[in-house]
């Protein structure tokens, strides 16, 4: 009895690729247990449209021109002919001056100079990958918490005795703090209390903290000459990539391919 195949083969504009190749790419694409025909469809997808673009370089004429992209380590040919493609066929609109004052003046409080925090915390630790260990951290941190609502007072010994931090020998005391020298999410806490307060337990990368806000100097919205650069940089940076993806869609749009549906987001 003849077997047919499991999986309908994927051709672009008649080139096959192979299983092999799809299953071997599959493994760059994590799907949820139990679903690994996301995982394949995901390869199939990402394969047939590094093809296209493969296809759309020779085309042209391209020749591949390997670039350094670490010390010792260079692009290989077809890494390097998809970005000479990108870089010849994508010319974004840059922006002008007055478009980036309007998004400027939409918004003028995006654009400050970094808060100053004067905080203190308490640190459970607990590595992210054991959960139980985040479970008893996340617990102890409760358990504190409502003894420092009854006496907040008590912060300082309580840091001594049970917080993982060096900042214990000082009553939990973190000294001054500027806009990103602590993790987002930490930062993120920081931001949302209001000074002499302490936060509900906090997860981190570290662990569990308890976090006090002793004072906030909130920094001052900055004028629009010193935001221009960077303004006009993420512009220009936001504006290849829609131009890069109208690019993609218009080739993908064009191709002939079969085995595998090709999506807008692909």
């Amino acid at each position: 009895m003849e077997m047919k195949p499991l999986l309908p083969p994927v051709t672009v504009n008649g080139v096959t690729i192979s299983p092999e190749r799809i299953a071997a790419e599959a493994q760059n694409h994590p799907a949820p247990k139990g679903k690994p025909g996301l995982a394949w469809k995901a390869a199939a997808q990402a394969l047939a449209l590094r093809e296209i673009l493969l296809q759309e370089a020779r085309a042209r004429g391209l020749s591949p021109d390997p670039a350094e992209i670490a010390p010792g380590r260079h692009e290989t040919e077809d890494e390097a002919l998809i970005r000479q493609l990108m870089d010849g066929a994508i010319t974004p609109e840059r922006p002008d001056e007055a478009a980036l004052r309007r998004v400027y003046d939409a918004q003028p409080e995006r654009f400050r100079a970094p808060s100053l925090y004067e905080a203190a915390h308490i640190l459970f630790p607990a590595a992210p990958d054991d959960p139980a260990a985040r479970d008893a951290a996340r617990a102890q941190a409760g358990r504190l918490r409502e003894d420092l609502r009854r006496s907040p007072d008590r912060f300082a010994r309580l840091a001594a005795e049970h917080s993982a931090c060096a900042s214990r020998e000082q009553g939990g005391l973190l000294g001054q703090l500027v806009s990103g020298d602590t993790v987002p999410e930490f930062e993120a806490a920081l931001a949302a209390l209001d000074e002499g307060t302490i936060s509900e337990p906090v997860e981190t990368r570290y662990g569990i903290h308890l976090i006090r806000l002793d004072a906030r100097a909130r920094g001052a919205v900055l004028p629009f000459e010193t935001v221009l650069p960077h303004l006009r940089e993420a512009q220009e940076k936001a504006a290849w990539v829609r131009a890069s993806r109208a690019f993609v869609a218009a080739l993908v749009a064009r191709a002939q391919v079969s085995g595998v549906a090709m999506t807008a987001g692909t």
